[in-house]
């Protein structure tokens, strides 16, 4: 998580408070005789009693901070599940997104992410077994809810659009992250636009553990959480939606229930590369991108390597 800063892009704070005065109001410091925060899956992390141990691949606790597998990366697994195989992503419009071409802008992001060099970043983690997060990733379909909890939504409301999509047709997938997806004229009530611009967690969801995401429409809140005025589709709030839902992708693939890679403030993955794109070009429509999935130019977030003392990247081979 960064604060706002301007350069380049106007955004400030992918998945991370975007204002000073929210961002100490929420940050806490890191403790040396304590152990790593935990993340709370909105870009920051707070303190748990008793804080979760660093583990090595073999299952062994490894100590407090500077101790434990990944210490020379930078990031440190804590004993919980990766998601293995090929997780399945699904969406959930909420709202009105008739005539809006993010539906297909960004299912067409959904249908080529997987495999490419830029998820295979995430191939670096592992679990507790040693069994590494394979870089793929399946788009499942999606489904629409016209504003069944009205335009203000709890987190608690998110959970239960989520649950409400599961029982009317989506499948109930373990291996899988349901993506929440707003129309403008939606906001989530926990800090969508002022503390976070989307974020990712699990609950219990007809007897099983399910991963979902909110990601919130930029166009809401373009200086919060457009990096651009315009984007290389031409749409801007999709083209915005896209880095944030990559962002969730690759941290509930390697962190699905908050207790797996983190590093000692509790930032997951790609909290660490939140708003860094690395080399960019220009689209015919003066917009910039840092890479081409499928038959689309889009601008997404670096993301964190596993590898090497740890670095960010938009590539990994």
């Amino acid at each position: 998580m960064q604060k706002m800063t301007q350069s380049l892009f106007r955004a400030a704070g992918l998945l991370c408070l975007v204002t000073s005065t929210a961002f100490a109001a929420q940050v806490l410091a890191p403790d040396a005789n304590e152990g790593d925060l935990v993340p709370t899956g909105k870009g920051w992390g707070e303190r748990a009693y008793p804080a979760p141990p660093r583990v090595d691949p073999s299952g062994n606790a490894s100590g407090k901070a500077g101790q434990g597998q990944g210490a020379n990366n930078g990031i440190f697994y804590h004993g919980g599940p990766v998601m293995l195989g090929t997780p399945t992503a699904y969406y959930i419009w909420y709202g009105n997104w008739s005539g809006n071409t993010a539906t297909t802008i960004l299912t067409d992001l959904a249908q080529n992410i997987g495999g490419s060099n830029y998820f295979n970043i995430n191939t670096t983690y592992y679990d507790g077994s040693n069994t590494h997060v394979t870089g793929s990733v399946a788009f499942g379909g999606s489904t629409t809810d016209s504003y069944s909890h009205g335009t203000a939504l709890s987190d608690a409301a998110i959970q239960a659009v989520v649950a409400s999509a599961i029982s009317s047709g989506l499948p109930k997938d373990t291996n899988a992250v349901y993506f929440v997806l707003t129309s403008a004229d939606v906001t989530a009530t926990s800090g969508f636009c002022t503390q976070y611009c989307g974020w990712h967690t699990h609950g219990t969801i007809s007897g099983s553990d399910i991963k979902y995401s909110f990601v919130g429409n930029p166009d809401r809140c373009p200086s919060a959480c457009s990096a651009q005025a315009t984007g290389p589709n031409g749409n801007a709030g999709a083209d915005g939606m896209a880095s944030i839902i990559a962002h969730e992708l690759e941290e509930a693939t390697t962190d699905p229930d908050l207790n797996a890679w983190y590093d000692r403030r509790g930032y997951e993955n790609a909290d660490k590369c939140a708003w860094t794109f690395g080399t960019t070009s220009t689209a015919s429509n003066g917009s910039k991108y840092n890479m081409t999935l499928g038959s689309r130019n889009y601008l997404i977030q670096r993301n964190w390597v596993n590898a090497s003392g740890g670095y960010c990247a938009v590539s990994y081979q």
